[in-house]
């Protein structure tokens, strides 16, 4: 699934691309793909013209003039692309939204159909999403904050979005890592100097996976079709059985709850036991 950086770049992609551009039709080849929404309110885009694009999580925000925003969620296999309109349609594009006076057009193209689009009023759209802060913007003491009363495994924690917008399964692993914390530490047991590694290292690496552009293991790609690089740089993602850069010690893979993650044992020890 896209993470923040890979939503990132999409969003930087697509800016200098959209803003400016008149709505002029849409079509729906996937009616499930719209949430919460009819296809009427749709209709109030038309004429109007985009405004901004913006991220908030894993959320693409495309606001209009019209005080409404679009908002799209690639889940697993999601791809907002912005390709000429001339271009034969894939099977797997399930909505189109042209513009007036332009040859491209934005295209939401997804394998397995999990992703979705909504349209909200501007100004209210924020509360729909109810997620946490965004992890780039938040200071360290608002950071230190956000764990008390907090339970669970940090791994698990990081996952979730009314904790932290935007950090999934790539990211954590990479960022526990860097941050030399075992995934299934338990959050009680966190010390007062690995809450600023882990702050840092949270920065750190997603700073560093939206310069590269994301990560492209199976399916991402940025709006104009181009894959991200970071996955060159991956240290312990999806690296089972390789050599740890830092200490040479095999990586494993931990597998809990349908949900796999990748550590160094020696890097990032394990000092949960005893603790359920």
């Amino acid at each position: 699934m896209p993470e923040l950086p890979e939503v990132e770049t999409i969003i930087r992609s697509l800016s200098s691309k959209l803003i400016g551009l008149e709505g002029s039709s849409f079509n729906f080849f996937f009616p499930g793909l719209l949430k919460n929404n009819d296809q009427d309110i749709l209709q109030k885009l038309k004429g109007k013209k985009v405004i901004h694009l913006r991220r908030r999580g894993k959320w693409i925000l495309i606001d209009f003039e019209n005080n409404l925003s679009l908002v799209c969620h690639l889940k697993m296999t999601g791809q907002l692309l912005f390709i000429p309109s001339e271009r034969p349609l894939d099977k797997h594009t399930h909505f189109i939204l042209s513009f007036k006076d332009s040859r491209y057009e934005l295209r939401f193209r997804d394998v397995r159909k999990f992703g979705s689009i909504s349209c909200y009023p501007t100004p209210e759209v924020l509360k729909f999403l109810n997620l946490g802060p965004e992890p780039l913007r938040v200071s360290f003491s608002h950071f230190r904050k956000l764990f008390q009363g907090r339970r669970g495994r940090l791994k698990n924690l990081l996952l979730n979005q009314s904790f932290l917008a935007g950090i999934g399964n790539i990211y954590a692993d990479e960022i526990l890592f860097e941050a030399k914390l075992h995934p299934g530490l338990p959050v009680s047991l966190l010390e007062e100097e690995e809450f600023l590694r882990l702050w840092k290292a949270i920065r750190f690496i997603l700073r560093m996976a939206i310069e590269y552009r994301g990560t492209s293991i199976r399916d991402f790609r940025d709006a104009e079709g181009q894959e991200g690089d970071f996955r060159n740089r991956l240290r312990v993602y999806g690296k089972e059985s390789e050599l740890c850069s830092r200490c040479g010690e095999e990586i494993e893979r931990l597998r809990k709850g349908g949900r796999s993650s990748f550590f160094c044992p020696q890097c990032q020890v394990e000092k949960n036991r005893g603790i359920d």
